[in-house]
């Protein structure tokens, strides 16, 4: 990532010796600097584009700095600017700050005054844009990740190690084994501990929305983009962005996300203007990334800067000793969630669940602790409560997602065929995040022959979208 700036602010003043004076003690505190010579050329030119603050004199030639005021509050809502005067009045403070300015300074500024309440502007206007994106997508509360095995230990010992670092991070591991959650603990461990942690599934997102949704938009930049948007890359300014199925990025996507890791800019959809963001990168894969480059099917450039530091996520079968901390959180979140008075597990549906394989790994155990708590009666998660393979204490769940139980003694080929062929569906729509395109990638198939698929095993209703 490029060398970390506190963010860009436009200058606006008609003065000369005032612009340039202004800039170079922005500059030398760390923050990238703009000019414009009159608020009609800042608005003509575009160069409040990507600017993260706006300071400008009140009284200029043609328009004036309360209307450059308006005008922003117009087109970018969220943008604070700062008015600078020479014959401050009670009565004109109060007018700049009722139009919506987030300070008014009399000049000459103040030089610590003036980095002070940038730095307050910055940090509002961070916290305005996480709020939107947490409202946006309904984020959920987190829990920190539970566990005391030695392969987790070896997890937090290497989190540890990696957090302070601020380093690029890459996370392996199969569906399910809680990568998310060990992004959130490097992000939590971090110096960036304060700033915001966002999170993105890259096979989720359609080829053709992914500058849209990583960069954002402008108003008016395509149909259907009927006001400003900040991309997630902007989100997470000064915290930590984890792209989640990193494989799944097209090739296209991959060589824009390589501009923003090297230089730490981009341009908006809609504007000419670059946008500078301070972000760590965390990346998550089941996939073999390494395979992937010499394949051709991922850029090496690109491998080998997400790549600085590589985290082993293990799956649930190596790390069995967690199982019973694991299941004890999920039993007290899903029961004080579902109104269910279950306040332990018994001793036989405990024996199960530790000697489960966990093909699903913690996603699988908190969805059968759901279903346990949801169909239980008596206060402690019984071995009745189970699914059939577990109530059996076979090894492996035939379903991922989907389908039914198939009886462990059960050796009819054609039965068990579908039965694996429902399996695979219901895993691949999973990792997909619920996109057939990539699902029919995942299975190898088109995507009219996975319609298919799906009429037959009853799994396009439930699987819509």
């Amino acid at each position: 990532m490029a060398e970390r700036v506190k963010g860009t602010v436009l200058l606006v003043d008609d003065e000369a010796y005032v612009r340039d004076s202004l800039a170079t003690l922005l500059e030398r505190r760390g923050f990238a600097v703009r000019t414009a010579a009159s608020a009609d050329r800042a608005l003509a030119d575009g160069a409040a584009e990507g600017a993260d603050a706006v300071v400008a004199d009140l009284k200029m030639p043609g328009l004036s700095g309360l209307e450059l005021l308006r005008e922003l509050q117009a087109r970018v809502p969220s943008l604070p600017v700062v008015l600078l005067t020479g014959h401050g009045t009670v009565a004109s403070a109060v007018e700049c700050m009722r139009a919506g300015a987030f300070d008014y300074l009399l000049k000459p500024a103040d030089p610590e005054e003036l980095e002070v309440v940038l730095g307050r502007a910055l940090a509002t206007a961070d916290l305005e844009r996480e709020v939107g994106y947490l409202r946006g997508d309904a984020a959920a509360g987190r829990r920190r990740p539970l566990g005391d095995s030695e392969a987790w230990r070896r997890v937090v010992e290497l989190v540890a190690m990696a957090a302070p670092a601020d380093t690029s991070v890459l996370l392996v591991g199969e569906t399910g084994s809680g990568k998310e959650e060990v992004a959130r603990l490097l992000h939590a461990e971090s110096a960036r501990r304060d700033g915001p942690f966002v999170s993105v599934n890259c096979a989720a997102i359609p080829d053709e929305l992914f500058e849209s949704e990583f960069f954002g938009h402008r108003r008016g930049a395509f149909t259907g983009a009927v006001a400003d948007r900040d991309g997630r890359f902007r989100v997470a300014h000064r915290g930590t962005l984890m792209l989640d199925e990193v494989d799944s990025l097209p090739e296209r996507a991959q060589a824009k996300v390589l501009r923003v890791v090297e230089d730490g800019v981009f341009e908006r959809v809609g504007e000419s203007r670059p946008t500078r963001v301070d972000v760590r990168l965390i990346c998550a894969t089941n996939a073999d990334l390494a395979e992937r480059v010499e394949q051709g099917r991922f850029r090496a450039d690109l491998y080998y800067r997400i790549n600085v530091m590589t985290l082993d996520v293990p799956p649930l079968r190596r790390r069995r000793d967690d199982v019973p901390l694991l299941a004890a959180a999920f039993l007290a979140e899903l029961a004080g969630r579902l109104g269910k008075a279950v306040e332990g597990i018994d001793e036989a549906a405990l024996e199960r669940l530790c000697a489960y394989d966990w093909p699903g790994n913690v996603r699988e155990l908190r969805n059968v602790i759901e279903r346990g708590v949801l169909l239980e009666r008596s206060p402690r998660l019984t071995v009745d409560s189970l699914p059939a393979d577990l109530r059996r204490g076979g090894g492996r769940a035939v379903r991922d997602g989907g389908g039914t139980d198939l009886d462990a003694d059960d050796l009819n080929l054609r039965r068990r065929l579908q039965h694996e062929e429902e399996r695979l569906l219901a895993l691949a729509l999973e990792r997909a995040g619920g996109v057939k395109r990539e699902a029919a990638r995942l299975l190898g198939v088109d995507e009219r022959n996975l319609a298919y698929y799906l009429r037959k095993h009853g799994l396009m209703e439930e699987r819509q979208g």
